[in-house]
């Protein structure tokens, strides 16, 4: 795998961060390869998913990154049940990852300074274009005047608007299944006595 330092020190803090990798880096010519399926439980535990933007992984970790609208369904989910899971599936080289764990939903309302320099970075990282949908209506309500949506205007050097939601799912099991290849492992995290992570591989039938 490319790259050395601190990046590929990074990349390489668990075994299926380095499968990861390099079927990001296999795949990076295909622009869908950094969109992937959010699963979450909606109202009444029945299940819910969307596809959302893959936005890295947060510094030092393997906790990978989801902008968002706070205004949305998924936030009320989160909140009620915080646990979610990743289907990504990388269309030329055969590979699906589906990655189960907690999720941190975090707002402006956060009391944490890391975790909202963290929101902010992620504001900043976004496009303006893909800023400015924090400003339109709220998510999954009727349009009454189509010029209330065209009519947005945003400062590139304005802080976070109240609306963008910075999600960070941390990951405790990872499904690997290689198509090409016939090959299926299972990652899952657990904790030492010294509070450091250790991840544990089993391969399995496919």
């Amino acid at each position: 795998m490319a790259g050395g330092g601190a990046a590929a020190a990074s990349a390489l803090s668990s075994p299926w961060r380095a499968l990861l990798q390099r079927a990001l880096d296999a795949n990076a010519h295909l622009r869908h390869s950094t969109y992937f399926q959010l699963a979450t439980v909606g109202a009444g535990g029945r299940p819910a998913n969307r596809t959302v933007v893959f936005r890295g992984f947060q510094e030092h970790s393997d906790k990978i990154q989801i902008n968002t609208d706070a205004r949305s369904n998924k936030i009320g989910e989160i909140r009620n049940c915080p646990f979610g899971e990743i289907c990504w599936y990388f269309a030329d080289s055969w590979e699906q990852f589906r990655i189960s764990g907690s999720i941190d939903a975090i707002d402006g309302s956060s009391a944490d300074p890391a975790k909202l320099q963290n929101r902010e970075k992620a504001w900043f990282a976004s496009s303006v274009r893909s800023r400015l949908q924090y400003l339109g209506p709220q998510p999954g309500v009727p349009i009454i005047d189509d010029e209330q949506v065209k009519d947005v205007h945003l400062d590139p050097s304005a802080v976070p608007v109240e609306a963008f939601c910075l999600l960070v799912l941390d990951p405790e099991m990872v499904d690997y299944l290689n198509l090409k290849s016939n090959q299926r492992l299972i990652f899952t995290r657990s904790h030492k006595d010294d509070g450091s992570v250790d991840w544990m591989a089993e391969k399995v039938s496919p």
